[in-house]
């Protein structure tokens, strides 16, 4: 069983959520507590958010390659990122990495490719909708990848960053965000949502919304990661 390293905090909520999900995926009915090492370095998100909006791309991926060798120093044999947006520099961070590295865009895909999907929403950050690592990704399969409009990202950022971020799930947002989806299968004909941002699994707890599957990246980057640990 290989250690896991985790670079999480991006944001905490969604850390928590990832530990307890790995943790979730050893337990059988042996109960034999035969759980995984990992090594968890939480940054700190303001001085991440500072940088991509200085759009400082070199000193953010030097960060997360020294944070990487942290995490190799301290014993982990792999790595995962526990967000989407720092995925942005997902192949600049890779192809320096001293190690190996799971990524939550290759993994969605790859999901997306079983399940049969062919145009999929995307639900992010600002900065992960404004981007095309997922178009790029997703794009090579043949898989198509919808974006909401205008109006409808500034209010996805924003209810991210002033509430989902800081833990705070409210009815309304939740039926908001609903109504946008409904509105991107009926008039965009999307057929499935990437949940892009990995504190969305913890407002869109569902699988399906307004009939369509939620690609939910959490879930299927945890997936990925269990089966490196035990070298699947």
């Amino acid at each position: 069983m290989k250690r896991i390293g985790l670079i999480g905090g991006l944001g905490p909520e969604s850390t928590l959520d990832y530990y307890k999900e790995i943790i979730n995926a050893f337990k059988n009915e042996k109960d034999d507590l035969n759980y995984p090492e990992m090594i968890v370095y939480s940054v700190n998100l303001s001085e991440f958010m500072r940088l991509i909006k200085d759009r400082a791309d070199d000193n953010i991926v030097d960060d997360f390659l020294d944070k990487l060798k942290a995490l190799k120093k301290a014993g982990a044999d792999f790595a995962a990122i526990t967000a989407n947006t720092p995925h942005l520099f997902f192949d600049r961070i890779n192809e320096r990495s001293g190690l190996p590295l799971i990524s939550i865009v290759e993994a969605t895909c790859r999901e997306a490719m079983k399940q049969g999907l062919k145009r999929a929403g995307l639900f992010g950050t600002g900065f992960t909708m404004g981007a095309t690592f997922y178009q790029d990704v997703l794009g090579r399969q043949g898989i198509e990848v919808v974006l909401p409009n205008q109006e409808e990202k500034e209010i996805i950022n924003n209810k991210l960053f002033s509430e989902i971020e800081l833990g705070v799930f409210k009815d309304d947002t939740r039926s908001l965000l609903v109504d946008i989806i409904a509105r991107m299968v009926l008039e965009q004909h999307i057929d499935s949502l990437i949940l892009g941002c990995t504190e969305f699994p913890l407002i869109l707890s569902k699988k399906e919304y307004a009939g369509i599957p939620m690609l939910n990246t959490t879930k299927i980057h945890v997936e990925a990661i269990v089966k490196y640990c035990l070298g699947d």
